[in-house]
């Protein structure tokens, strides 16, 4: 395992929030070969592989606020992202941390057109915008452990928390000190220097809260 995130305690974090793996330790290689069969989606963590919203029935899937809310965000943001020639991808994609080897699928992520992708790519890296939009089931591991594993990528410029059960807002933004964090609550604006323009709440939230 190459990279700082070795032995980092957001593995250490994700592993413990996420229970028992769905199986015995496994290599990449045999993760990627045996996604495609699975009956749901699954993260690879630490060698281990993890139902992404629980292996029960009634946790595999999203919610209609959950799909709203991203449809709104897609909606919001496609005319600048097809503007610059950049990739919006949503929700089946994976996303490869190259320093941690792990394989996770966030619920939206922006990747600059200067990293091209064919058709038949399983997953993708160096995004700079990813947004996980949370569940009860999911809010420590989006706010804790993805928080420490997605910050750690190069490219990472802005990471959005959205809560789907009140209209608040995390705004983690990459700064020349770190990473700061913008809590928005009820109303306001998201700026994304990455697209040079805001996100409002109003547009997030749209029928939905």
């Amino acid at each position: 395992m190459k990279g700082g995130l070795r032995g980092s305690p957001y593995l250490s974090e994700y592993t413990l929030n996420m229970g028992d793996p769905v199986s015995n330790t496994m290599s990449v290689e045999d993760y990627l070969r045996t996604e495609d069969e699975s009956l749901w989606r699954r993260e690879y963590v630490a060698g281990f592989v993890y139902p992404l919203h629980g292996a029960a029935p009634d946790q595999n899937g999203a919610s209609v606020a959950h799909s709203l809310i991203g449809g709104h965000i897609i909606g919001a943001l496609h005319p600048t992202v097809a503007r610059l020639g950049d990739y919006l991808y949503a929700y089946q994609l994976k996303l490869f941390i190259e320093a941690s080897r792990c394989f996770l699928y966030p619920d939206l992520m922006l990747v600059a057109k200067t990293e091209p992708y064919g058709p038949d790519a399983m997953y993708v890296s160096n995004p700079y915008l990813l947004v996980e939009i949370i569940s009860e089931h999911t809010e420590f591991r989006d706010r804790v452990a993805k928080y420490g594993l997605y910050t750690a990528i190069p490219s990472l410029q802005t990471y959005l928390i959205v809560e789907q059960d009140e209209r608040r807002i995390y705004a983690y933004s990459r700064e020349n000190n770190g990473w700061q964090m913008q809590e928005l609550i009820g109303e306001g604006d998201i700026h994304l220097p990455c697209l040079n323009r805001s996100l409002s709440l109003g547009e997030i939230y749209d029928g939905v809260l």
